[in-house]
This record gives C-alpha cells, structure tokens and sequence, in this order.
C-alpha cells in the first residue's frame, strides 16, 4: 500500500494524556501574623487520617500514603505520635490547686492519730483490738417488724443459724440464777446434816424460782436477731409484704441497747429528741406501747430519711401517733417542757466508726475543727434539753456511737451538776449493770466504764461503739 494512503494513527490507542496541571502554591503566610493555635498547627503539623487496611499503621500518614521524612521508620512514627501528644497535654494543663481541692492529709487518718492519742490513754491494752474492730466491717443485726406479716421470716432467719438475742437473754439469766442458786444451797447444805440440810436445799430452790429476774425491764416485743460470734454472715436486704411493708430493718444490734434501757411502758409519752435516721425511732414503735412518740431532728434532709423509714415499715394508722418535727433539740424545753415519760437523747457525735472509714460528711475534717471541738458542749445542752422535758418521775437514755469519755461520761457528770445548780432539778443515776450480764454473749462491754455501758467493737462481735446511761428525774 502507498504510504500516503497509511491510516492515521489514532492517539487513544496508546492512553497518551496531557501532562497534569501544575498546582499554583499558596503564599506562605509568617507565623508571626498567625494565632497560637494557628502557629501551633504550623510547627507540628496533624498528618491527615488514611483509610486503609494494615491495622492502622497508614492513619499517619500524609499525603501519598508517606510519612515526613522526619518521621522514616518505626521509632519516628513514634516520635511523631509522642510529639502531639505531649502538645496536646501541654495545651490541657492546669495547676492543681491542693489549698481548695483536696486536703493533704485525709480525714481518717487525722481521725485514727486522735483515737490513737486518746483512746490508748483510755482503753488501755483493750485499744489495738478496738481499733482493728473499728476498722473492719460492721456486724449488723435484722430487727423484725412487728408490723409487717412476714412470720416466715425467723424460721427463714433460724434456718441460717441467726437468733434473737433479746429474747435468749431471759432464758439464759433465768438459769444462771438456778446455777447460782443451786450451787450456794449445795454449799450451805455441806455445812448441815441429816433433815436440815434437805430442807435448807428446798428453801434455797425455791427462793430461787420465787425471785424476780434482772430482765423484767426489758421489751419481749422488740426481737433483733444476729449470727453468732466470729459468724461474719451478711443478711439478705429486706423485702415487702403484701401491703408494701419491709420485713426487717439492718441496724447495729448495739444500737437498740438504748431502746431496751428506756423501758418504754403502755401509753407512754416519748420524745425522740434526735431521731433522724430513724433506727431508733423504728425499735421504739415495735414496742407498741407509745402512746404518743414525738420525733424530732433539727436537720431537714435527715428528717426526710426519717420519713422514709416510717412509711417503708410502719402503718398509716400507727404513723398517724408519731409527729416528726424539725425544732432545734437544745430549745425543746421552751416547746414541750416536762409532759414526757421517756426520752431519748441520742447526740451528735464523733460517730467513730464512720470517722475511721469513710471521707464523706468526716467530722475530722480540718474545715469541721471547731465544730468538732464544740461537741461536748452541743451533747449537753441537748441532754439538758432531754432532762428538762421529762415530766418528774420521768426516765432519760443519753446514748453516743463514740468511745470517749468526754463525750460520754463527763457530759453525764456534767448534766447532773447543771441541773442541781441551775434549775434546782434532782437527777438520780440508775444501774444498767446487768445489760453487761445479759448481753455477755452478743456484745463486748467495757468494764471499766464509771457512768452507764460502753460496747466496744470487737473482731468476734464487730457490734459499737454504743454508749448509753438512764436517768431519772426526781
């Protein structure tokens, strides 16, 4: 074929395209015109992100899948990544301020070195086990409600080796007595012969069936029960009947040691002086022999708590006897003064167990010092309070959750000076010793204590502290 009549070769056989654009460059802007964060950006510049599929290693990327040149290799991706990092803390940082937002020394440790201080002085060689009680787990005990038909729960307890401890004690002291009785007539008889000392015995048995036990003050209506010693066995949390009414109540068994010393009788009038949360309160309608109960709390979110415990445990038509008011206990007097049968002053305290544990609401607290070195004072104007509003004749339960004496004892000791010197008031101190006889084998108590009872917390019966003492106006 003649060359000038080849075909013209077609350019898009062999994919030729035109060479790319060549992109206009931007202007370099100073980085002296530019802001902080521009400027930043600037000297470390984010390499965009990648989609791709080799587990991340091509996030970093820049352009083309590369990486700066800088940054060639394993150890500089990791230059690269620890270089906005600490840009980016850098840019995040700010200065702890310890002085308002944190305190350098917590508060339980502040309030272990004042118990260590005190109580080692007060208790003596009994400290290091109440100091590892105090710092353990608390035991608690189930205190049933009367009001709820739940009868199937002290089998269900029972079955769990749980007993009622308040009812064992009669039982229990009701045989000491025959022990005791039993042996002193073996004794006198070894002294006799024939008939005599057969007749002796006789008289020495009877005389003690015929003799009043110690426990004739105590409440058979309130039943707490609790697992033995060295049984850490946690109870199941309470459940609702039929009518929405709680089982149980958990609380520290020691706590009703107070309820059961004021002896509450039918148709009593009571005072709750500080009632809030409401434990004590609760124990106190189980009796069933208030006729009135006046519950009182000077705070008001604590007085909603106490609220919700009567309306989770207790009837509307036995609610309907309790007035909860929230009226500064130290003004009481000035309220309702000498009208009530039985009060219970249940002060504001160092709580110790609360104070060795927890941070939250901690009366240790530096910012709390005064407050906390005010307390003796607060806990005998409230018992003052107390004393002033029983009627004569009228008993009164002072009861802390602390184990020092001067918020204990001495506040007693006090109250009785003040009341004879300023308002002409006699007070008589009762005798609560045979609680430390009945309870021997639930609770620890302090032998050593001058004024009323002291539960000390214990590894085998992690109970307390609970101090208590009864008074009686003349």
């Amino acid at each position: 074929m003649d060359s000038c009549c080849s075909p013209i070769p077609d350019l898009r056989d062999h994919r030729v395209r035109p060479p790319p654009r060549a992109r206009p460059r931007s202007r370099a802007r100073p980085l002296a015109a530019l802001s902080s964060r521009a400027r930043s950006a600037a000297r470390f510049p984010v390499p965009p992100r990648k989609a791709s599929g080799d587990g991340g290693a091509g996030r970093w990327a820049g352009a083309g899948g590369r990486w700066p040149r800088c940054c060639a290799g394993g150890r500089g991706r990791e230059r690269h990544r620890e270089r906005h990092r600490e840009q980016g803390a850098r840019r995040h940082r700010h200065k702890e301020k310890w002085a308002t937002t944190a305190p350098r020394i917590p508060s339980t440790w502040l309030a272990l070195h004042h118990f260590d201080t005190s109580y080692s002085l007060h208790l003596g060689a009994l400290w290091p086990s109440v100091r590892a009680g105090l710092l353990c787990e608390q035991k608690y005990g189930a205190l049933l409600n009367n009001f709820a038909a739940a009868d199937h729960v002290p089998e269900e307890l029972e079955l769990l080796n749980a007993t009622d401890f308040i009812s064992e004690a009669p039982q229990k002291m009701q045989q000491w007595q025959w022990d005791a009785a039993v042996g002193e007539a073996a004794t006198r008889c070894q002294e006799g012969s024939g008939e005599g000392r057969t007749v002796m015995q006789a008289e020495m048995v009877t005389q003690a069936e015929m003799s009043p036990p110690l426990c004739t003050s105590i409440s058979s209506k309130i039943k707490c029960y609790t697992f033995p010693r060295g049984d850490i066995t946690r109870f199941r949390p309470a459940r609702p009947d039929a009518l929405g009414l709680l089982d149980y109540y958990l609380m520290d068994a020691a706590s009703l040691l107070p309820v059961l010393a004021l002896n509450v009788q039918p148709d009593d009038f009571v005072l709750d002086l500080c009632a809030a949360p409401g434990g004590k309160t609760l124990a106190l309608l189980q009796t069933g022999c208030c006729g009135h109960l006046a519950a009182n709390d000077v705070s008001v979110s604590r007085t909603k708590r106490l609220y919700q415990i009567l309306h989770s445990y207790v009837p509307k038509e036995v609610r309907d006897t309790v007035s909860v008011t929230s009226y500064d206990g130290r003004d009481w007097d000035q309220v309702k003064g000498g009208t009530f049968d039985k009060v219970l002053v249940d002060v504001p305290c160092t709580t110790d167990r609360h104070s060795a544990m927890e941070e939250d609401n901690n009366i240790f607290h530096k910012r709390r010092t005064k407050e906390r070195q005010m307390l003796p004072m607060l806990q005998l104007q409230l018992l003052m309070a107390g004393i002033l509003a029983a009627r004569p004749g009228g008993a009164v339960v002072y009861c802390t959750c602390s184990l020092s004496p001067l918020q204990n004892e001495c506040v007693v000791e006090r109250a009785l000076d003040v009341a004879q010197a300023q308002f002409n008031i006699s007070v008589h101190l009762e005798d609560l010793s045979h609680f430390r006889t009945l309870f021997q084998d639930t609770f620890s108590f302090f032998s050593d204590c001058r004024l009323g009872e002291l539960v000390l917390p214990h590894l085998t019966a992690n109970f307390g502290p609970m101090y208590f003492c009864k008074l009686r106006r003349m």
